[in-house]
């Protein structure tokens, strides 16, 4: 199997571990709030990292320049998980899942910020997944606040600006010395944030909401997030936030199934069309590589 292929199927596997988040997130705030939450999942799924990487080496700084872009992508790790684990609080699992996949569109400004020029097998992928999530979702109600809505774009933002950061990563970083960092970076700054806010965590014997943080922490966080950690440096930040957009269909389901939230009849509709929109992507991201191998051919002597 190919690097490319291999990438491919984490994305895929990755979307099922991280739509499955918004449904863990729901149990564990039932006796915790939104930062102590995040800071425990955070805190648990960084430290078999931190392990992992200390036994092998990987935590002996290499760059600096690098370690603090690390630094900073922990920062904005932190600001995702806050801001959207808060917004449950706000809005239903499915507009806040759908909002929170929206980063594909933050990303691609910024693409497009930096290339002067739109790519339109970007927009197409991304305009198309965007209508796809929509459909699955279905009309927003009266359960979805302005201020879920507004933390769930919030925590789109930064997730972005995380995916930015980790793709222009030093190639000497691999993917478990760059997330035995982010994530403990964004664990420390989490844990400080739930102290000042007073945020507690759930009592030790409330195994609802212990669950939903283990759950989060061991499948979502350590193997979802650490995939999609690993495929951002094949694949354009872009490809991979796009590829996310699949998750709202999991947590839609799942939601539906658990929660009693309402799952239109067009949910298959819209799963194909982001399935659609995914495709054109990826035939952008071939014809990208395939021009990338075409200039170094023409540049070597």
């Amino acid at each position: 199997m190919s690097r490319t292929h291999r990438a491919l199927l984490l994305v895929a596997l990755a979307q099922l571990a991280i739509g499955a988040a918004a449904v863990f997130a729901r149990f564990a705030l039932t006796a915790s709030g939104p930062l102590a939450v995040s800071a425990a999942r955070l805190t648990i799924g960084a430290l078999p990292l931190l392990v992992l990487a200390a036994l092998r080496g990987r935590l002996r700084p290499v760059d600096g320049p690098t370690e603090r872009r690390l630094a900073i992508a922990g920062l904005l790790l932190a600001a995702h998980f806050a801001f959207w684990i808060a917004s449950l609080d706000f809005a239903s699992v499915a507009l806040s899942t759908l909002l929170v996949c929206s980063s594909a569109i933050w990303t691609e400004a910024y693409a497009v910020l930096l290339r002067g020029r739109v790519d339109p097998y970007a927009a197409i992928s991304v305009l198309g997944a965007l209508a796809g999530v929509a459909i699955v979702v279905g009309v927003p109600d009266r359960v979805n606040t302005p201020l879920g809505i507004g933390l769930a774009i919030a925590g789109a933002v930064a997730i972005a600006a995380y995916l930015i950061v980790v793709r222009a990563t030093d190639a000497r970083y691999d993917t478990l010395a760059v997330t035995s960092r982010t994530y403990s970076y964004a664990a420390i700054a989490l844990i400080v944030a739930a102290a000042i806010a007073h945020d507690h965590l759930p009592p030790s014997g409330d195994l609802r909401a212990w669950g939903g943080i283990l759950a989060m922490a061991l499948f979502s966080q350590l193997f979802g997030h650490t995939a999609l950690n690993a495929a951002v440096r094949v694949f354009s930040a872009t490809f991979v936030s796009t590829a996310t957009l699949l998750e709202p269909v999991t947590a839609a389901a799942l939601a539906a199934w658990l929660f009693g939230e309402r799952l239109g009849a067009t949910t298959a509709a819209g799963a194909v069309v982001i399935l659609a929109s995914i495709g054109v992507a990826l035939r952008g991201e071939a014809r990208d590589e395939s021009s990338s191998v075409a200039a170094k051919n023409v540049d070597a002597p």
